[in-house]
């Protein structure tokens, strides 16, 4: 079994580790080539196709993280994003957490949310015309798809809630999908729209919104580590974590900041295998404040023996086909470096990536304060902006650290002594 405990990654060349990652992964000649293709991934011809009015490409630095081992199973894990420590502070965790075993992850179903607003209708009346009605109105909708009623997927409820607005009672039937290994976006806009006027039909009254919720709540991920209390860095250590996760649970303030780390895990994964990352935080917050007060999305706290033990637990959309999973060459192999073969594995090592990447981040606050590793690598940036070459950034970046100039100005004033 691939072993993804690799020592110093990050002091190999750009070839050596290429090498190592495909070689974990089984990366194919073609698969390496569209790594170094310096385009990052997608030439404007594609990205025509993708958006309107494209003009062009952009590209953003993609990584992985190394050290994960989630429910027994290793992964080298890619990452894009281009905020400099949290590829190395997600590697840092997954190391920790590896001693005891790594995370253990569970994962819902992949079911799927879809909505449909109904109006001018006498509401218990349609409540019930619905429900003597839900095989009709599922055989509709599974009429929408090839294959996932093969699977025996597809939709498989049909339910009605009542909200209050400003005009009033409104109506809105739900249904419940299992789109398998999709993300499920499109098939079920599709499975609502074709129902909606057989809606219509059996309540009398009007549609109007028919889509999907971003509110993945059918689908939970629950990740948890336990991370030793010597590795932590000792019993006080601890200590400042839980008091550090209790400041993130009952100050708003704090929560947003400290939640916005673990979506720097998780939506750099998300990033890297082509899922749709503003659906992921969105549902993210709204879990985040589900009690009516905005906290933390992780807990922290002890076991027995004094350890740490960290959950998150998160709703979590994610799938391996369709979409631009299917499309963009960078995203396929990123996916083909995971090795994961369902929606619920992707779901699965995103959410263990966010939970490493808090313990990194509360821990780094708890102790020397998260700028030393961040700004060291921040340096790097500046160097970069400043006109270093390449064979003089490592020598200004110290230069900076040294004389704790780490500013633009201060990069160009120490590069014309250099």
């Amino acid at each position: 079994m691939p072993d993804s405990s690799i020592s110093k990654f990050f002091e190999k060349s750009k070839k050596e580790r290429l090498d190592i990652v495909a070689n974990f992964s089984n990366l194919s000649k073609d698969d390496l080539e569209i790594l170094q293709n310096e385009n990052g991934g997608i030439s404007y011809d594609q990205a025509d196709k993708m958006v309107e009015n494209a003009i062009g490409t952009f590209s953003l630095p993609l990584g992985v993280a190394t050290n994960f081992k989630i429910n027994g199973k290793d992964y080298v894990v890619p990452m894009v994003i281009e905020e400099p420590s949290v590829i190395a502070a997600a590697s840092k965790g997954a190391k920790v957490a590896r001693i005891k075993g790594g995370f253990t992850v569970t994962a819902d179903e992949s079911y799927s949310i879809g909505q449909i607003q109904i109006l001018n209708v006498d509401i218990e009346l349609a409540i019930q015309k619905i429900d003597s009605s839900t095989d009709e109105i599922l055989k509709l909708a599974n009429s929408k798809s090839n294959s996932l009623p093969k699977m025996n997927k597809g939709a498989k409820e049909i339910t009605c809630k009542v909200i209050d607005t400003p005009s009033g009672k409104m109506l809105i039937a739900e249904l419940l999908i299992d789109v398998g290994d999709a993300m499920g976006a499109n098939i079920t806009n599709t499975m609502c729209e074709a129902v909606s006027p057989l809606i219509e039909e059996i309540t009398g009254g009007k549609t109007l919104l028919r889509i999907l919720s971003n509110y993945s709540t059918r689908r939970m991920v629950k990740a948890r580590a336990v991370f030793e209390k010597e590795a932590v860095g000792g019993e006080q250590v601890v200590d400042n974590i839980i008091l550090a996760y209790e400041f993130a649970d009952n100050d708003v303030y704090r929560a947003v900041t400290h939640n916005k780390g673990i979506m720097n895990g998780m939506i750099s994964v998300a990033n890297a295998t082509g899922q749709d990352s503003r659906a992921i935080e969105a549902a993210a917050n709204a879990y985040a404040a589900k009690s009516g007060k905005y906290r933390s999305l992780s807990k922290w706290n002890k076991d027995e023996e004094g350890n740490l033990v960290g959950i998150l637990e998160i709703p979590l959309s994610v799938g391996i086909v369709g979409g631009i999973v299917t499309v963009h060459p960078i995203a396929k192999v990123c996916t083909k470096i995971l090795g994961v073969t369902s929606a619920q594995e992707l779901a699965c090592v995103i959410t263990a990536t966010g939970l490493a990447q808090n313990f990194s981040a509360i821990r780094a606050l708890s102790t020397e304060g998260i700028q030393k590793g961040h700004m060291r690598l921040h340096a790097r940036n500046l160097a970069s902006a400043a006109g270093a070459k390449s064979e003089q950034i490592d020598e200004l970046v110290q230069k900076m650290i040294e004389e704790k100039k780490i500013s633009l100005d201060g990069a160009k004033e120490l590069l014309e002594q250099i």
